[in-house]
C-alpha cells in the first residue's frame, strides 16, 4: 500500500517535529524539491489513513472519481496523510455540502486527541447556511480558522468547486482561495502570539507550534468532496 509513496518520493523535509511520540509510525521518502506530488488522482488513497489509524475509515470513499466523506456509523474520523511535510505547496480542490462543515488542517501531528489541537486549520464552509458564519469573516471559507477573517467574496456558491492553495514556508504561512490570497500569517511573531491569545486555541499551548506534519482533512460530520489534491515542496 505504500507503492505510491514510494514511488512518488513524497517529501517535504519531512520528519517528526520536536514534541513527537512514537505514534508517528509513518516514514519520511526522499526529498523531491519543486517536483508536484499527486496525493489523490481519483483512482486511490493509498497516500493516506484515518488519523490515529493505520486504516482509511469506512466514511471516506471514492466516488465519481472524487474523494468523498459521507457520515456512516462507526466508520469516521479525520482523514490524513501518511507522510508528513514540512515547507510545502498544497493544491486541491473542494465543494462542501448544504450547511457544510469542513476544514484542511496542515502541520498536524497525531501527539493528541485531535488534528487541530497542533495543526492551524484552513476553513471550508457553506458561509451562507452554516450557523459558524455568523461569528464572522474569521469562521468562512478560507480563513485561518479564528484567527485571521478571510473575503467572503472569494467563495463560489456551496455545491461548486472552490480551488484551494496553502503556501507553508518556515514561519511564513499563505491561504489562497480561488486566485485570492485570502489570509497571511507568520508563526511565532508577535501578531501570531496575539491571535492566538485571542482565540479559543488559548487553551491549547501546543497549537501551531510544529514546523511539519500531516496535512488532514476533516470530518466535520457532514458531506464534503475533493478533486486534483497535490503537493510540492518548497
Amino acid at each position: 500500500m505504500r507503492l505510491l509513496a514510494i514511488c512518488l518520493a513524497v517529501a517535504v523535509g519531512l520528519g517528526c517535529a520536536d514534541g513527537d511520540t512514537d505514534v508517528e509510525a509513518d516514514q519520511p521518502v526522499a526529498d523531491t524539491a519543486g517536483e508536484w506530488v499527486t496525493l489523490f488522482d481519483g483512482t486511490s488513497l493509498d497516500a493516506w489513513r484515518g488519523f490515529g489509524q493505520e486504516v482509511v475509515p469506512a466514511s471516506w470513499t471514492i466516488e465519481d472519481s472524487v474523494m468523498t466523506f459521507t457520515p456512516r456509523e462507526g466508520g469516521g474520523g479525520d482523514l490524513m496523510t501518511r507522510d508528513q511535510f514540512e515547507n510545502f505547496e498544497f493544491e486541491l480542490e473542494w465543494r462542501i455540502s448544504p450547511a457544510g462543515n469542513s476544514g484542511i488542517i496542515y502541520r498536524a501531528t497525531e501527539e493528541f486527541g485531535a488534528p487541530w489541537m497542533t495543526g492551524p486549520e484552513y476553513q471550508l464552509l457553506d458561509n451562507d447556511a452554516h450557523p459558524d458564519a455568523e461569528n464572522g469573516p474569521d469562521r468562512m471559507a478560507g480563513a485561518n480558522y479564528d484567527m485571521q477573517p478571510t473575503d467572503p467574496e472569494a467563495v463560489r456558491p456551496v455545491g461548486e468547486w472552490n480551488q484551494t492553495r496553502i503556501v507553508a514556508d518556515g514561519h511564513h504561512v499563505e491561504h489562497w482561495l480561488n486566485g485570492a490570497k485570502v489570509a497571511e500569517y507568520e508563526l511565532y511573531s508577535e501578531a501570531w502570539e496575539t491571535m492566538v491569545d485571542g482565540s479559543k486555541w488559548a487553551d491549547y499551548p501546543e497549537y501551531g507550534r510544529r514546523l511539519s506534519g500531516h496535512i488532514a482533512l476533516q470530518d466535520h460530520g457532514d458531506p464534503v468532496f475533493f478533486r486534483n489534491v497535490r503537493i510540492r515542496s518548497l
